[in-house]
């Protein structure tokens, strides 16, 4: 069963945006999403919310994470798999 998850970049160079989808896969490594979005790369440093509730009485907890591999998935899709960053300390965003 998928979770909801929030993406976005760490680094302002890559842009600002911000991407909710579902999972795919999760562990306690990291995550895997299918997006079509392009401009992730692998290397790339991004700020990941799972679970991620967008109302407000639910705590949401941001974790710092990498993308490991990028695979194409064919009719615009890519699968994204995050690996999360060892030193990542899991905290609530203000």
């Amino acid at each position: 069963m998928g979770q909801p998850v929030r993406v976005r970049p760490a680094d302002p160079k890559d842009g600002r945006f911000e991407e909710v989808g579902t999972t795919k896969d999760v562990s306690q490594d990291g995550v895997y999403f299918v997006t079509r979005r392009e401009g992730y790369y692998e290397g790339m440093l991004v700020n990941v919310m799972v679970p991620y509730a967008s109302n407000a009485r639910q705590k949401n907890y941001e974790y710092s994470g990498q993308i490991a591999r990028i695979e194409d998935l064919g009719n615009s899709q890519r699968g994204i798999a995050i690996r999360f960053r060892p030193s990542a300390s899991k905290r609530s965003p203000d």
